[in-house]
């Protein structure tokens, strides 16, 4: 039976009062679609028009319907309940909702595919997060806040915050009275440049629009910078919004390719990793507040790309993913891995390099790899050399390091910061119209096999990955 979710000092529990640990992954590159999820380049505002003006409006936006709704369905989700998993945070995008020409009228199709994907869960007993992974204007500089700037702009336009307290209420009263949602995670990864100052007052804002339409609800609140940073939070955040849960990202180096050296499980390695989890919600454990771990998780190795290191490489990865397990498990925290689908490159499921999607890009995705044209992820050594110069340039034509510490540091150093903008912004930008021509020509039927690529069936299996987090699954039902 569902109930509906609260949070009880530290703890989520349900309407007994009985603690609910919620271990799941995020649905991205669905309903927020991202370029190293779905396979283009770029933001998703950029292909929808590129591919509309190769196509016709008509047919992309049948495209894009049809991948939607082959992209998650009902066997996805027996799929993930499988795995022992109970919770999917479902990342959405507010373009689906309401239109940036036409603000503040909702969209008669905008819960068409929401609807269905919390539908599917609750069938299978999985509960739901609904994260605003996409907000008007962008809340920060990266790809997935598909605004194609560095600049976030949420927080300076007053009223992109007005739209976004608007669309929360909207979505707080469509689904106020459904028990397997767990709650709303108001804003995906926020990058306020005030100190939290903006962040603060929009939380204030929407919690309240919220509450005002759906008391019981849980709000899950990110943290600033990315979900990393609470300090400048107020030290009344736990009575100023009650029944929430605060909401860390916990990515660690040691599963990507930059990592700072191979993953080796040494103690100093634990310790470190240990630490950079510790330090993201030492805030919220002084208070006696809630903590969830809203993404987190490594990436892996291609057979087309890294050859015969593939497997050495994922190995290790496993051991990342393990590891942080262990971690979690020993502090009874709730999470959600990234990643569940995509076409190869961190999912627990992923499109087939046989179906008609991933042969037609095929080409495509491979200069995309070797360009290092996503941001997540990527291995620049093949280009490496040609941005270098850049970073060299302005370290040596601004002296004080000082002024190279540009908000969001230090996540993004000036070398992430050349990365971010001459590398993955221009490149993807330039690599739009050639994604969109693949598309040439094609008829209804030939889009809907493109989009059927997606589904379920045509996908495999990350084994790896997946054992983990069976085993870990089922090691917390003996607990």
């Amino acid at each position: 039976m569902a109930s509906f979710l609260r949070v009880d000092k530290t703890k989520i529990v349900d309407e007994d009062s009985k603690e609910v640990v919620l271990r799941g992954a995020g649905l991205g590159g669905w309903m927020t679609m991202e370029n190293f999820i779905s396979g283009y380049p770029g933001c998703e505002f950029q292909i929808r028009e590129a591919l509309a003006e190769v196509i016709g409006k008509e047919k992309s936006e049948y495209f894009f319907d049809k991948f939607l709704e082959h992209f998650f369905a009902e066997p996805d989700a027996a799929f993930f309940k499988s795995l022992g998993l109970n919770c999917i945070r479902i990342a959405i995008s507010y373009r689906h909702f309401e239109d940036d020409l036409n603000p503040r009228v909702l969209k008669p199709e905008g819960f068409k595919h929401l609807d269905r994907a919390v539908a599917a869960c609750a069938k299978h007993g999985i509960y739901t997060i609904l994260d605003m992974h996409t907000a008007p204007g962008g809340q920060n500089g990266g790809w997935h806040s598909d605004a194609g700037t560095h600049i976030a702009n949420f927080w300076i336009h007053k009223d992109f915050q007005d739209r976004l307290v608007w669309l929360w209420t909207e979505v707080a009263r469509h689904y106020k009275d459904e028990k397997w949602i767990a709650g709303y995670n108001l804003m995906n990864e926020p990058a306020d440049p005030s100190n939290c100052a903006g962040l603060v007052s929009f939380y204030d804002r929407a919690a309240a629009a919220v509450r005002a339409v759906d008391p019981r609800h849980v709000l899950f609140l990110d943290g600033n910078t990315y979900a990393t940073d609470f300090s400048g939070f107020p030290e009344d955040a736990g009575a100023r919004w009650p029944n929430a849960a605060f909401a860390i990202h916990d990515y660690s180096l040691y599963g990507f390719p930059l990592a700072p050296e191979p993953y080796a499980r040494t103690e100093e390695q634990r310790r470190r990793m240990r630490r950079s989890y510790e330090k993201k919600r030492e805030w919220m454990d002084a208070r006696g507040l809630c903590v969830w771990n809203g993404e987190w998780g490594p990436v892996y190795a291609r057979r087309e790309y890294e050859g015969e290191r593939t497997d050495e490489i994922n190995e290790v990865r496993y051991k990342v993913l393990n590891d942080q397990l262990e971690m979690y498990a020993k502090d009874r925290l709730s999470w959600s891995i990234w990643l569940y689908k995509d076409i190869g490159f961190q999912g627990m499921a992923y499109v087939s390099p046989d179906t008609a999607y991933r042969r037609l890009f095929k080409d495509h995705l491979e200069r995309k790899y070797r360009l290092a044209a996503d941001s997540w992820g990527a291995d620049d050594k093949y280009v490496r050399h040609a941005y270098e110069p850049i970073v060299q340039l302005i370290k040596d034509n601004v002296p004080n390091e000082e002024h190279r510490r540009l908000y969001p540091y230090p996540v993004w150093t000036v070398e992430g910061r050349v990365a971010r903008l001459a590398r993955c912004m221009l490149i993807g930008e330039f690599m739009v119209k050639e994604w969109a021509d693949h598309f040439k020509g094609m008829d209804y039927e030939q889009l809907d096999e493109l989009a059927e690529s997606f589904k379920f069936a045509n996908c495999l299996e990350r084994e790896g990955l997946n054992k983990v987090l069976r085993q870990h699954a089922e090691q917390a039902e003996v607990n």
